[in-house]
């Protein structure tokens, strides 16, 4: 066995370090589980610490996911419709449209 392998079979590295492929197969070992694969990779490792009892990072900084972003998104998009039908001026529209933009980039880096 190659030392490659050898490593694997340990799981010696911590849940953040391992590929979304070692994680979904990790999580796939537990009886009567379904949606993994429409998991993103903390949502997996989350579930994986609350089946294993293992303990949350403590130091970690936390942030938005990307699905709060997304849903901030689409609560300006409906405003900036409520606002389009309503006749506001094109200037607010074009501050609104500036938002939204601005709000779709940080998705890209949540």
């Amino acid at each position: 066995m190659g030392l490659k392998k050898e490593r694997k079979d340990k799981k010696v590295k911590p849940l953040d370090d391992w590929t979304i492929k070692e994680l979904r197969e990790e999580a796939m070992k537990v009886p009567n589980v379904q949606g993994i694969h429409g998991m993103n990779k903390q949502e997996i490792i989350e579930f994986l610490r609350v089946e294993k009892g293992l303990p949350a990072p403590a130091s970690k900084k936390t942030t938005d996911g990307v699905r709060v972003f997304k849903e901030k998104v689409r609560q300006m998009r409906l405003k900036r419709d409520e606002e389009r039908t309503a006749g506001t001026t094109r200037k607010r529209l074009d501050i609104l449209r500036r938002k939204i933009s601005g709000m779709k980039k940080k998705t890209r880096y949540a």
